[in-house]
């Protein structure tokens, strides 16, 4: 993820890829009767898609949001945006992942957010993004809390607002995302949007240095000098 401090941050990258079934049991449907065909499941759609069937896939999916579930919406939604239907179609798209997020698919909303950013299909309108983005994080989704605090931070689709900023980022913290991390890190450091606390800092620098974040290390050795001068001082 890239820093708003450094860069406006861009769109988040559309995910394209197919999602797994959400759902712990398996995803089947009642035994065919004697007299009608067995339905379609969506470990079937997935199978076609991936050895490259993509006009089953299609029919399959179709099925599949025919029978309101929202994984058959949302996937037909994501072969829709990716050209890979005949006659793609980004309406179609858009309502299809309205409908899988009214159900409760938490990875349509997201997706929804990323659809306004990036204007797919029309002009961007980052405060319709902004909307779902937000409806997902609440949700749980942390790249949608990654969003949602990189709008307030930017003031892109939503007022500037560093302390919402701070909270998102931090709820996106404490998930593992490592940007989160180390941005949270930083309001800490420099009292954005949240009291100026070193000791915070540090534990989140320390927290982005774990999982790999370059910077955090030298970021690290920072404030362990700024927190020693402190303590000299005293």
């Amino acid at each position: 993820m890239r820093r708003p401090s450094s860069v406006l941050v861009p769109s988040l990258a559309l995910s394209l890829a197919l999602v797994l079934p959400l759902a712990t049991g398996p995803l089947t449907v009642q035994a065919a009767t004697a007299t009608a065909p067995a339905a379609i499941t969506l470990d079937q759609a997935l199978a076609s898609y991936e050895r490259g069937d993509l006009r089953a896939a299609e029919r399959q999916f179709q099925q599949l949001s025919k029978r309101g579930l929202p994984l058959g919406d949302y996937n037909l939604a994501m072969m829709n945006i990716r050209g890979e239907v005949p006659k793609p179609d980004a309406r179609l798209a858009k309502r299809l992942l309205e409908r899988a997020a009214e159900r409760g698919l938490v990875r349509a909303a997201l997706s929804l957010g990323e659809f306004y950013e990036q204007g797919i299909g029309g002009k961007p309108d980052l405060v319709q993004a902004q909307a779902w983005y937000l409806k997902a994080a609440e949700q749980g989704s942390v790249d949608a809390q990654v969003a949602v605090a990189t709008a307030f931070y930017l003031g892109r689709g939503a007022e500037k607002n560093f302390p919402l900023a701070a909270q998102w980022y931090r709820e996106a913290a404490k998930a593992g995302d490592v940007g989160a991390q180390y941005l949270i890190a930083s309001m800490y450091e420099r009292g954005l949007g949240v009291e100026k606390d070193l000791r915070l800092a540090r534990y989140w620098y320390d927290a982005a240095a774990r999982n790999g974040d370059d910077a955090a290390p030298f970021k690290l050795k920072a404030i362990d000098a700024e927190l020693a001068a402190s303590a000299g001082t005293i």
